[in-house]
């Protein structure tokens, strides 16, 4: 891999994790997220090659100067997600699930937009939802259906958009700061039933993530899918 990545979202976890498995195998890689102190550590922990900027990815102007700046790019990811926890349906607020909305999808719709201007003919652009979208589980709703938009601009903009190439990566349950919501101990049982339910046994890591990611970046023949990388959980308990 010879060519230059913009990760938005690339300062923590699933982000972060990319950034490193795509610098190491010869990318040119700039890193975005809105925090400042967050996008020090990560580039401290990255290494001088790789560069940063702070962006607010529901911010369409600052978004905008991010692509002008970084000029000509090969791949663009999208690892931004929005608020962590879940929600009973009975208890979710419009306002509430108006935040899930402008936290992740408008976030991964502008930053599209922001990129075409810049993007390689025979780019890709790789955004993450998460297993939520399609899913069953309760409390969830707020989540499934930000989700589920996220996968649903795959198709079409795969479509829309050619020659780039959209795709995305649907995580099972990784173990990243989105689950700091929980108290660690609560945090811990939940991991643990859930690899027990889990065909591979265990929750993911941000790189089993990664891993994906630089696929989809590199494979030239693949577009207008979603990769789901769960551990089998869809498939239910192997007992």
């Amino acid at each position: 891999m010879d060519n230059k990545v913009v990760i938005v979202g690339g300062t923590s976890g699933i982000g972060l994790a990319t950034a490193h498995r795509l610098a190491e195998n010869g990318a040119e890689v700039v890193i975005a997220g809105r925090n400042e102190e967050r996008l020090a550590a990560a580039l401290a922990e990255l290494g001088p090659e790789i560069t940063g900027k702070v962006v607010d990815a529901r911010n369409e102007k600052e978004l905008a100067q991010l692509f002008s700046e970084v000029g000509p790019v090969d791949h663009v990811v999208v690892t931004v997600t929005g608020p962590s926890g879940t929600t009973p349906f009975r208890e979710l607020g419009l306002d509430h699930l108006q935040t899930h909305v402008a936290g992740k999808l408008l976030p991964h719709v502008a930053t599209i937009q922001a990129a075409l201007p810049h993007l390689a003919p025979g780019g890709s652009i790789t955004l993450v939802s998460a297993a939520s979208a399609g899913g069953s589980m309760p409390t969830t709703a707020a989540l499934a259906a930000v989700n589920a938009g996220v996968e649903a601009l795959v198709p079409v903009l795969a479509v829309e958009l050619a020659p780039v190439r959209v795709n995305a990566v649907s995580p099972g349950v990784i173990d990243t700061e989105w689950w700091n919501f929980l108290p660690e101990d609560a945090r811990t049982g939940v991991f643990a039933d859930i690899a027990a339910a889990t065909p591979v046994g265990r929750v993911g890591t941000a790189d089993d993530i990664a891993k994906a990611i630089e696929f989809l970046t590199d494979n030239t023949f693949t577009t207008g899918i979603v990769v789901r990388v769960d551990g089998g959980a869809r498939l239910g308990s192997p007992k």
